[in-house]
This record gives C-alpha cells, structure tokens and sequence, in this order.
C-alpha cells in the first residue's frame, strides 16, 4: 500500500449518513470504482430488524445497472453472511477478522478487482475503515443503519464518535423527514 502521508489510517475518503446517499455515478463510478466490497451488519443490513432497508436494496439494483460488482466482506461467523450473499445475488468473504488484510484481498480478487478499482463501504472505522487502508483500498464510511449494538461495539462505537466528531456525514439532512415533507 501506497503511504497514506497526513492521513490517518482511521480517517475514511468520505463519510456518509446512509449508503443511499452515495451517488453511484458521481462517488464510485466517476473515482474509477467498479468493485464495491460491502460490510455486511448495519451498513447493508440493519441489525434491528435483519432486513435489508428497500433505499439500500435500490441503491444495491442501481449500482448494479451501472456495472458495479459487489462482495459482502463480514466478520460474522454464522451462516448469516452466505444467506444474505445469496438474497443479494452477491460473492461472500465470511470470517473475515477485520482490519486484517488478507479478506479484503480475497474479497477483491473474488470479484475481480485492482486495488485502483475497489472501494470498501462500511460502518465502523475500526474494522471497515482501517482494514481497507491497511489492505491498499479506499473505503468510505456510512452511519450503522441502526444504533442497536452488541455490547463489544458499544466501547469502540464511543471511541470511533470522538474521532468522527468534527465531521458531520453527506447527505444527513436528505435522510431525515421534515413536517414539510409530510404535508
């Protein structure tokens, strides 16, 4: 991996409120992106309901059409990350033990990716964010879907808050409904 020089290895390319609010032409497709790996809990699928939110599935269908190929990369060691992979018709890298390098390396080269080519998207600096950089990628990073946590991520979520405080996510005021829009 190229030096990250005046950079953070923690500091995500850019910081989104939900997936839905990357411009799939303008943020991956214009950077040269054509191979997306996807954290899997809380950025793809919310960990409230275990579903994935229809504004994420369109995103998903319209980064498709514009010949995007993703690879869910997950920590999760259940069957979880194969069954959504086959709901989402995507590749899967389970057991990931982010920020380790060599998943994101086996997730890119599943789908066929240069380092120049993938992005990683995420929800967690600690583990999406930093993984990605150590692997050579750039990553972008979204909010969790949801707040709910298990307690390991409550601590780094804290921590990771602290560091993300100065920074407020693109396209948070699309994301929330105002009485306006309701009327």
């Amino acid at each position: 991996m190229g030096k990250r020089v005046g950079v953070s290895l923690l500091e995500p390319e850019r910081y989104f409120a939900r997936i839905s609010r990357i411009s799939i032409r303008h943020d991956i497709v214009a950077c040269g992106f054509t191979h997306v790996l996807l954290d899997m809990d809380n950025t793809v699928l919310s960990r409230a309901t275990h579903d994935v939110p229809s504004d994420v599935s369109s995103w998903i269908a319209k980064a498709r059409e514009a010949g995007i190929e993703f690879c869910l990369l997950s920590n999760n060691w259940h069957r979880s990350p194969y069954e959504e992979g086959a709901k989402l018709e995507m590749a899967v890298v389970a057991k990931a033990c982010k920020p380790l390098s060599p998943a994101f390396i086996a997730a890119r080269r599943k789908i066929g990716g240069s380092r120049n080519s993938t992005l990683v998207v995420g929800d967690q600096l600690s583990t999406d964010i930093l993984g990605a950089h150590l692997a050579g990628l750039q990553a972008y990073l979204v909010c969790p879907l949801v707040e709910q946590e298990s307690k390991r991520t409550r601590a780094i979520r804290t921590l990771e808050r602290s560091l993300l405080a100065p920074r407020e996510p693109e396209g948070l005021a699309a994301t929330k409904v105002s009485k306006e829009d309701v009327l």
